[in-house]
């Protein structure tokens, strides 16, 4: 039987295990076989050591190892390059931090790269003093009529021109309206007043198959509403996708067929600080037609009756206002307005025209467009209003804030129109005709009044000539009765 010496720590002395090999001369084998033979040593051995009395621990590592040194001074390194980038973030700080200027990356070199803030181009109601950049939208279509008079407007407007980018979209156009967008462009910006030239300007020509007239009729037809509406959003989207930069901070849509407008118009909506800000759209008329006329009846606040109508519509259904087919007794924008009123009066809005609108470029950015579906049986710039609305945004509308479209004649008052001119030149022939009738009277009572003057002297002279003569007769009858020397008898 083996016996096997055991130390006080609960080890065994050399252990014997089936699966020993050889392993070298040890110390420990050494006194082992000391004791098995009873060597004087043994003596020596048996004395308790004083590190027997203590339990195992495992060695310590020493504190300032070389790895241990390395990992502390790439903390202190790492430490320093952040304290000095937070408190010295300059490139030529960064270029010490860096081991070797190869190393470095410096993206300032890099030309091809833009970092944009978008916290920057929030847009404020100071937006000129900041210097916020603002993206003016115009869709056109057959506008070379119109385009003079849209020009004469970009000349005068006060806000900042450097700071407007203007943006066209020339869409399903027959005439020339496309090479005199590019004349007169030209002409804008090689203006030699510093204050003219406008931003960037991006000319985008997009044929979307609008086969809707563009006279007055063809245009405000009932029955074409829906589909002209839906193909208009897609215009504005498409414009609007491919101009929009992440430095713009407000975009003003803005039709060409503005007749009069405030040239601060844009500095003005801008004050108010609203998400979608619109003005109040009138029409001169013709003094036979009262003088003025709501023209933009677009911008509305929604009515019960109006929401009961939509639900008793069709999914694809777009309702339009102004018209019998769809009475949806809202309140207008345009019907509220008072010549006389506050200007900066506010109104809320579901729905808004689309002859003039500033709305800040986040609300784009957040999703917010133009639907070129039925959104809540509404499109365009109607639907626009109602989805803004719906995701949190300001709409809201200036009702006693006036801008005037150019006036178009209705079919109605073509006919009206044609109706005056025809009594006008009835009347105008009727006076002609009077006019000669009163002055052939007048020659005849001229001639007539003559003959009676002659007349009238010739009697007054006749008795004079008949006494003359009668008297003269008197005496020739007298001398041929009296002979010659017969005077006596004559007394």
């Amino acid at each position: 039987m083996n016996r096997h010496h055991a130390f006080t720590n609960g080890y065994a002395a050399n252990k014997k295990r089936d699966d020993d090999i050889y392993r070298p001369y040890t110390d420990r084998s050494d006194l082992e076989n000391k004791y098995i033979w009873g060597l004087p040593d043994l003596v020596e051995d048996d004395k308790v050591d004083s590190s027997f009395n203590r339990k195992f621990e495992p060695r310590k590592r020493a504190l300032h190892t070389r790895s241990r040194l390395i990992r502390l001074g790439l903390i202190v390194l790492v430490t320093c390059c952040v304290a000095f980038y937070f408190f010295f973030p300059s490139s030529s700080t960064l270029s010490l931090l860096s081991s070797s200027s190869a190393a470095s990356v410096q993206y300032d070199d890099i030309e091809t790269l833009r970092y944009y803030d978008l916290e920057d181009v929030q847009g404020t109601s100071v937006g000129w003093e900041r210097e916020e950049r603002v993206l003016l939208c115009t869709p056109l279509r057959d506008a070379a009529p119109h385009l003079p008079m849209f020009f004469a407007h970009l000349r005068n407007f006060t806000y900042p021109h450097h700071l407007i980018d203007l943006a066209f979209l020339v869409s399903d156009s027959k005439d020339n309206t496309e090479e005199l967008l590019s004349q007169m462009l030209e002409a804008q910006q090689s203006d030699p007043d510093p204050s003219q030239p406008y931003g960037e300007i991006s000319v985008i020509h997009k044929d979307f198959g609008q086969a809707v007239g563009q006279d007055v009729e063809s245009r405000h037809g009932f029955a074409a509403q829906a589909s002209r509406r839906k193909l208009m959003a897609r215009a504005r989207n498409w414009l609007l996708s491919a101009a929009l930069r992440p430095y713009h901070s407000w975009v003003y849509w803005r039709d060409a067929d503005v007749e009069t407008c405030p040239y601060t118009i844009i500095e003005d909506l801008m004050r108010h600080d609203k998400d979608v800000i619109v003005p109040n759209i009138w029409r001169p008329l013709p003094d036979w037609l009262g003088g003025e006329q709501p023209y933009d009846l677009n911008s509305w606040q929604e009515s019960e009756t109006a929401i009961a109508l939509a639900e008793s519509l069709d999914e694809d259904a777009v309702i339009v206002e102004g018209y019998a087919e769809y009475a949806t007794w809202r309140p207008h924008l345009a019907y509220l307005r008072d010549p006389y009123g506050d200007p900066d009066v506010e109104m809320e809005l579901d729905g808004v025209g689309g002859v003039s609108i500033l709305a800040k470029a986040r609300v784009f950015r957040a999703g917010v467009h133009f639907p070129a579906f039925s959104f809540e049986r509404h499109a365009e710039t109607e639907g626009f209003g109602k989805m803004a609305r719906r995701m949190k945004f300001s709409v809201v509308g200036l009702p006693h804030y006036t801008v005037w479209h150019l006036y178009e004649p209705s079919v109605d008052d073509i006919r009206h129109m044609e109706e005056m001119e025809r009594e006008k030149r009835e009347r105008e022939t009727q006076e002609k005709e009077n006019a000669e009738q009163v002055k052939k009277l007048e020659d005849e009572f001229r001639q007539v009044g003559s003959q009676w003057e002659q007349d009238k002297e010739a009697m007054a002279a006749a008795p004079k000539k008949e006494g003359v003569q009668l008297v003269n007769t008197n005496a020739d009858k007298a001398e041929k009765k009296v002979p010659a020397g017969k005077d006596e008898d004559i007394s």
